[in-house]
């Protein structure tokens, strides 16, 4: 991972993910959601299987969820990390 990436908006039934390097430090998914209470685990959980798909195994990810689900959650964290790898603008 080279910088930090964005992906998402901060709207209802959205995430905003944003991903910055963490050498040697591993990952660290903070999360704040709506729903928080109710799925915490689960946005985790998406968040932790697609960075470890994409073979990413030191990153930080901050996820602020407006109610997005699942499949949303992951796109938006690969979305983040691809730019989060590419060199240039």
């Amino acid at each position: 991972m080279l910088r930090t990436a964005t992906a998402g908006n901060a709207e209802k039934s959205d995430v905003l993910v944003t991903v910055s390097p963490n050498p040697g430090e591993g990952l660290t998914i903070r999360v704040e959601s709506v729903v928080k209470a109710f799925y915490e685990d689960a946005i985790r959980t998406a968040a932790r299987e697609t960075a470890e798909q994409m073979g990413v195994a030191d990153a930080r990810i901050c996820l602020d969820d407006y109610g997005a689900l699942d499949y949303v959650i992951r796109a938006r964290v690969e979305a983040a990390l691809i730019r989060a790898a590419k060199k240039g603008t």
